[in-house]
């Protein structure tokens, strides 16, 4: 399996950060039939997902977003383009604090 990590400070708060890990999830689900579980905490949050080859975590904090993902065998061989994407869309996410 092939892993991707994905790091991002920001300094959206926990609410809108929580709200766009949902967003994030929502978008995932429809597009490529990901199930996601969400988990809200107190300090932090933890958005599980599997599905379409790719399982893992996002943890979102008030100041923290980090994805760690397993790729399957199929996915693995897209890797890069996933990588570049996931990279895109989080990019998106903190700019808009």
């Amino acid at each position: 399996m092939s892993h991707i990590t994905i790091e991002r400070q920001h300094t959206l708060g926990l609410p809108a950060a929580r709200q766009h890990a949902q967003t994030w999830a929502e978008k995932a689900h429809a597009k490529f039939g990901v199930q996601c579980r969400y988990e809200a905490g107190a300090q932090s949050d933890v958005l599980h997902f599997d599905g379409n080859g790719m399982q893992g975590q996002l943890h979102v904090s008030a100041s923290h977003l980090k994805l760690d993902a397993e790729l399957g065998f199929l996915a693995a061989m897209f890797q890069d383009k996933i990588e570049a994407k996931l990279n895109e869309q989080f990019d998106e996410m903190v700019q808009t604090a």
